[in-house]
């Protein structure tokens, strides 16, 4: 018997509640409610990212996510300090952005200056509340005590990313459910949050494993999984669950941008890193031209999340002409092997049930 069926039945039905652990991470910017509802559907754990939604849209996704799945889901959100704007920094990063305004006629002073993203907060969980999600998870650490609390009091099994071993340490310290275990190799945002230094960041296979043998919660893996081999591997080392992203970019619910799939589905895919010019954090993206010509991390970026409004024009305007050089193309390393299918047949080749090779 291999690891795979027999293995993922055990860690699915003893603690995850769905058919298979196999969780979709939640994408903020290029999914909404339909490919969580879809992947819970087919067994695995769809999640809603929330990061970017106000809170009539929460309310909405909300709705329709709890009436188009009868399983398990989760609902993620951010957990970051909102920095003051910095005005002097301000004026660093936009006149690092001079020349890409002049390029595309861009006025610098008309660009209001401002956050692009808000952290879970009271608001949020009033809306939260009325749905009662099954799992609620966490970037960038956890929300206050007090927001914990209200979360548990629902029945809401907590998890959060862990990219060092201190990270895990802390999250089981303050009682999470389980740790999300996010290698190097992950696409989008690090999670990083009790150190800014990228040198502590470790690959998938070292941090699995140490984080395994430093928490005695289940440990979900996540970063450069988008294949079944990924997935074994991941349960090789022990992992209880998998998290995989990348791998439903180019499913059929998803909402990537045809930029992004077309980059996705090129020689540029074999090329990404960690850079913070789209939103002040270190993310990891597909290497573009204003990551090349930017430098990948720039000092004069502002605090997350406030490098996106400066730009936000120069995106809008590239996009507009058919151009991916200025947008996040977030993407983790192996997205080659990211597929155009169904969410319930990516679900399904990654849970091994359909034998399916890419």
């Amino acid at each position: 018997m291999t690891i795979s069926e027999s293995n993922l039945n055990a860690s699915s039905s003893t603690w995850l509640g769905t058919r298979w652990p196999i969780i979709q991470a939640p994408m903020a910017g290029v999914q909404d409610a339909a490919l969580a509802i879809a992947v819970s559907n087919a067994g695995g754990l769809g999640s809603l990212p929330a990061a970017m939604l106000s809170l009539d849209q929460l309310d909405a996704q909300m709705r329709q996510l709890s009436t188009g799945t009868l399983q398990p889901y989760s609902v993620n959100f951010f957990c970051h300090v909102p920095p003051m704007v910095d005005e002097a920094r301000e004026l660093q990063w936009r006149t690092a952005l001079a020349p890409f305004y002049r390029e595309f006629g861009i006025d610098a002073d008309a660009i209001p200056a401002g956050p692009g993203r808000a952290p879970f907060n009271d608001a949020s969980a009033e809306v939260l509340e009325a749905y009662r999600p099954p799992v609620v998870s966490f970037h960038f650490g956890l929300p206050a005590p007090h927001l914990l609390k209200r979360v548990r009091s629902w029945g809401s099994r907590i998890f959060s990313s862990a990219t060092t071993i201190d990270e895990a340490r802390w999250l089981e310290a303050q009682g999470v459910d389980a740790v999300i275990a996010q290698g190097l190799e992950a696409g989008g945002h690090r999670g990083m949050f009790l150190t800014e230094d990228l040198s502590t960041q470790l690959g998938s296979i070292a941090l699995l494993a140490q984080v395994k043998r430093a928490v005695r919660v289940p440990v979900i893996a996540a970063g450069g999984i988008t294949d079944r081999a990924g997935v074994m591997a991941a349960f090789a080392l022990g992992a209880d669950a998998v998290q995989a992203g990348t791998a439903y970019l180019l499913a059929d619910e998803a909402l990537t941008s045809p930029m992004h799939r077309a980059a996705l589905q090129s020689k540029a895919n074999e090329h990404t890193a960690l850079t913070n010019v789209f939103t002040g954090r270190p993310a990891r993206g597909i290497v573009n031209r204003l990551m090349r010509e930017l430098g990948l991390i720039s000092a004069a970026a502002p605090q997350f999340p406030l490098a996106t409004s400066a730009m936000a024009p120069l995106r809008k305007l590239a996009e507009a002409q058919g151009s991916g050089e200025f947008s996040p193309l977030w993407a983790g390393q192996n997205a080659e092997a990211a597929q155009a299918w169904p969410a319930a047949r990516i679900t399904a080749y990654l849970a091994g049930t359909e034998g399916l090779q890419p």
